[in-house]
């Protein structure tokens, strides 16, 4: 599919990510330096994190190359192939891991922010999801960070009205803690997340 001239999205599903693995790992470690995650990059974690991912027939990696370098990516996987950690807010409430499907991060180099590349990245994993009917749901989180945090951050367009505008909703309620090993630290520490969750159930 032509986004516009030399930039290509395409889609690979389960073991057909496994050769792409290397770039994406470099991909996540640099892009994941920034704001709002302030990842120090690790290749190893990033790499064995994929390799899991690949495992799954239902995972999807939505590719997006500028000629044949890659410069965005996202992810699309069952919830019950993530952490503990991000699973827990739902066993909480007692609600059926196995029907969401969880949304990576999407990953896009700064050069081609702002090209609407974000709603191919949703648009192609909302597709694959359907192609699986027990899944009833679709979440995502994404770190907390204080007002005056966002504000720093000149550059930083916020995406809450973009996820709303494609149905999903914000459950600040649904938090949880993950270990993200910040820029500068030597040990990973907490960082705070919030879902977002979309309902597929009214539409079948």
């Amino acid at each position: 599919m032509l986004l516009m001239t030399d930039i290509h999205i395409r889609s690979f599903s389960g073991a057909s990510i496994r050769p792409y693995i290397h770039s994406l790992a470099k991909l996540r470690s640099e892009v994941l330096r920034d704001y709002p995650y302030f990842e120090e990059p690790d290749l190893n974690a990033n790499t064995q994190y994929l390799k899991s991912v690949t495992l799954s027939k239902e995972a999807i990696a939505v590719l997006i190359f500028d000629n044949t370098t890659l410069v965005g990516a996202s992810l699309g996987y069952p919830l019950e192939l993530e952490s503990p950690s991000l699973q827990q807010p739902f066993k909480d409430r007692h609600l059926e891991i196995s029907s969401y499907y969880f949304f990576g991060e999407s990953l896009l180099l700064k050069p081609y922010k702002g090209r609407g590349i974000g709603h191919h990245f949703f648009d192609a994993r909302e597709a694959h999801v359907t192609h699986f009917p027990s899944f009833k749901h679709i979440c995502f989180c994404v770190p907390i960070h204080t007002d005056s945090e966002t504000n720093k951050q000149q550059d930083f367009v916020p995406l809450h009205d973009f996820w709303r505008k494609r149905g999903y909703i914000h459950h600040p309620e649904m938090q949880t803690l993950v270990l993200r090993r910040k820029i500068g630290d030597k040990h990973p520490g907490e960082s705070k997340m919030s879902f977002w969750i979309k309902d597929l159930s009214e539409k079948t």
